[in-house]
């Protein structure tokens, strides 16, 4: 990678985690979006590097806001998670090419609905959905990373829905979506697969990171709770208009 392109590599980085302390979620989303879009890099060392980034993001965002977590939500989500990533990827083994592009394709439609219906009637559900539910989305928003590197929107539309602080929504997917990036750093540091230039760049990346994390916490942008859940929930219809375009040009292709 070129210097310029590293540089163009940290800024997003930098933008992306200010978005994802104030939102929860965002940081590898936006990060592998701009990659792909602007060739920066291969997708596969952004990832990792993205797991080790995000590890820099949470070390800023939660000290101090950990007694704002619903610890039993994010336990529950978490043992959902962590399993079925691995099922994600053995199913995406088994699958045709043919048969992944039209689940992708149906991943995408859900993913926007779900996102329209919801932004539009953006107030909260009047009670907090129980754990089982927390886990289920854990085991969706797992068996989506597995299959298409893609674990957030089960997660944030399960969350953003609940009567909870925003304070609680944001920390509580920063604290799943960084037991997600460290157990990712740690297979990847088993297997041999983390090179030195990706920790590099981690390394130049991570006070950019901090930087904009502390910019994000002391100065928020003033939306109220109804105008961030509606951002939440436009994030997850780009997202899902995005997996439908690429299923489709893969689908033609």
């Amino acid at each position: 990678m070129t210097h310029e392109k590293v540089l163009v590599l940290i800024a997003v980085i930098g933008a992306a985690s200010y978005f994802q302390t104030i939102t929860g979620f965002g940081l590898s989303m936006i990060v592998m979006g701009a990659t792909s879009g602007f060739s920066l890099a291969p997708l596969a060392s952004i990832a990792t590097l993205m797991s080790l980034v995000t590890l820099a993001n949470s070390a800023t965002a939660l000290p101090g806001k950990l007694h704002h977590i619903d610890w039993r939500a994010v336990g529950a989500a978490t043992l959902g998670v962590l399993p079925s990533v691995v099922v994600g990827v053995l199913t995406l083994n088994y699958l045709s090419t043919a048969a992944s592009g039209v689940l992708q394709l149906l991943l995408g439609v859900v993913v926007l609905y779900g996102g329209l219906s919801a932004a539009l009637q953006p107030a909260p559900l009047a009670q907090r959905s129980g754990d089982r539910s927390f886990f289920v989305s854990g085991v969706f928003g797992g068996l989506l990373s597995g299959m298409f590197g893609l674990s957030g929107p089960p997660l944030i539309f399960q969350f953003y829905r609940q009567p909870l602080k925003l304070v609680e929504i944001r920390c509580a997917l920063i604290v799943i979506f960084t037991v997600s990036s460290l157990t990712r750093v740690l297979f990847n540091a088993w297997e041999g697969a983390l090179p030195a230039s990706i920790c590099i760049q981690a390394a130049l990346a991570a006070p950019v990171v901090m930087l904009m994390t502390l910019a994000a916490r002391h100065y928020p942008p003033p939306l109220s709770s109804v105008a961030m859940r509606r951002l939440a929930f436009g994030v997850l219809m780009v997202i899902g208009v995005s997996l439908i375009l690429t299923a489709v040009k893969e689908m033609v292709g």
